[in-house]
């Protein structure tokens, strides 16, 4: 009998990350890399894993995944107003413009990305919800291998 995925096993798999409308979110296929994971670790939800449980090495699946069991519902208190002089100092990737996504530097080092919403006169919007908070995702994957 094949190896199957069990709690804890750690997993290489290709996806593709797919919006409703088709569109391509991101996709290891695409960049030629694989994805290494171990079942458990809180990379994916529960319902994700779930999923998962028992494929075996060449298994294909398309996982379909509403909102709350993928990268949430946005939420009001992810969007700030910031001063514009928050970003005189600030390298960006372009313009400070709406769809712009800027990285902020916290407290203990990490980054974190919000998008720029909107601009006004002299304070700029950002929200900081996941880019795909409030989507429904489908995961097209391939089991390449399993580590029990």
């Amino acid at each position: 009998m094949s190896e199957t995925i069990q709690p804890n096993s750690t997993v290489t798999m290709h996806f593709d990350l797919r919006l409703k409308d088709g569109s391509i979110a991101e996709s290891t296929r695409q960049v030629g890399t694989s994805m290494t994971f171990t079942l458990g670790d809180e990379r994916f939800s529960d319902k994700m894993e779930s999923e998962l449980l028992g494929l075996k090495v060449g298994d294909k699946k398309k996982i379909m995944l509403l909102p709350e069991d993928a990268f949430g519902e946005p939420h009001p208190a992810n969007i700030y107003q910031m001063p514009l002089s928050r970003f005189d100092k600030m390298e960006l990737d372009g313009p400070l413009e709406p769809g712009l996504i800027v990285l902020f530097t916290q407290l203990d080092g990490q980054q974190l990305p919000g998008m720029v919403q909107a601009i006004d006169d002299d304070e700029a919007t950002i929200d900081f919800n996941h880019p795909l908070a409030g989507h429904v995702v489908l995961f097209d994957i391939e089991v390449l291998n399993i580590d029990n």
